[in-house]
């Protein structure tokens, strides 16, 4: 007697993407079925994924309501580096595996967070706009401006976008301060940097370049208290998350002077919204979440999350698991 199986299916819950051909041809050669949605709210998600074996999420958020209407023994993809947007706690207790990409764009976010840096210490958006606004007074609108050699420059998290970001300064000659719990002293020297606690990062950094996740106690770092204990003409980078920083008091410290400038890729709501204070604030850099962005990033995200489908559908671990994530056969490094 022939027993039909149910057909698998894969879900996408949103894209930016061109097309999802990749995707959908992994699907269909593990013969599952492949639909791609463009939800925005939690409801439209929770509908979308409804017995899914394979969800795969880039913005939209993947919530509890939405992981318990999932089927048995399925998986999920995060399109990306972070994973906030997945509630994990009820994916793990249901034993779903949860994938990510933390190295799909790490060259490319190394790359715009060099460039944010040296642009913010040699002024050049400030510079740009005096030349625009007919003046041609270099000293009075760049001033003041340390040579890189008496610039300290700090690292809140270093993990690898982090070593890379150092790795490109390092010939300019400036000093390096880390502070991350998972970083001892003999690592943070092996780099060329000095493990400093969280109150003398801040103290002491010229730039403060933010690579930490998102978590209770890194939410905010960037407050009202902590950028009162900062230089006043010191700068923050921040490509990593936009939870790390109260924008409200950053705006603030920006307007009244209380630090020198800033440069942010990231945002807590995004788009940012056209009422956000950052708009309005001076000395800042605003670039639209562009770090990870390349031709050849775009390609290499899709191209990663056809192989978690095969290995999700095939009952393998997904290439990168999400720490925590339930065991499951491992993959041959791809």
């Amino acid at each position: 007697m022939n027993i039909s199986r149910k057909k698998k299916r894969v879900v996408v819950t949103d894209y930016t993407f061109p097309d999802l051909a990749a995707e959908r041809a992994a699907a269909e050669q593990q013969g599952a079925e492949f639909i791609a949605c463009q939800c925005k709210s939690p409801q439209e998600v929770e509908r979308a994924v409804q017995g899914a074996d394979v969800a795969l999420v880039q913005f939209a958020p993947l919530t509890r309501q939405a992981i318990a209407g999932m089927a048995e023994g399925a998986g999920i993809i995060r399109y990306g580096i972070g994973y906030d947007n997945i509630d994990l706690a009820p994916a793990f207790e249901r034993g779903f595996a949860v994938g990510y990409m933390p190295d799909y764009c790490t060259e490319e976010v190394a790359d715009h967070t060099a460039c944010l840096v040296l642009a913010s210490l040699r002024k050049l958006p400030q510079l740009d706009a005096s030349v625009r606004a007919g003046d041609w007074n270099a000293v009075a609108v760049a001033k003041p401006i340390k040579p890189s050699g008496e610039t300290t420059i700090g690292f809140l998290g270093m993990g690898r976008i982090g070593s890379l970001v150092l790795a490109r300064l390092q010939p300019f000659g400036f000093r390096f301060l880390v502070s991350d719990p998972q970083v001892n002293a003999e690592h943070a020297a092996e780099m060329g940097a000095t493990k400093v606690d969280h109150e003398t990062l801040f103290r002491q950094a010229d730039v403060l370049s933010l690579h930490a996740p998102a978590t209770a106690e890194t939410t905010h770092a960037i407050n009202a208290q902590t950028l009162r204990t900062m230089k006043p003409n010191a700068m923050i980078i921040n490509t990593a998350r936009g939870q790390l920083i109260d924008e409200a008091a950053l705006a603030e410290a920006l307007v009244s002077g209380l630090i020198g400038g800033a440069a942010l890729d990231v945002f807590e709501a995004e788009p940012l919204p056209p009422h956000s204070p950052l708009r309005a604030a001076p000395n800042l850099i605003l670039t639209p979440h562009a770090a990870w962005y390349s031709d050849r990033s775009i390609v290499r995200l899709q191209e990663l999350a056809a192989i978690d489908i095969e290995q999700l559908l095939s009952g393998h671990a997904p290439r990168r698991p999400v720490p925590g994530s339930p065991a499951r056969a491992q993959q041959v490094e791809r």
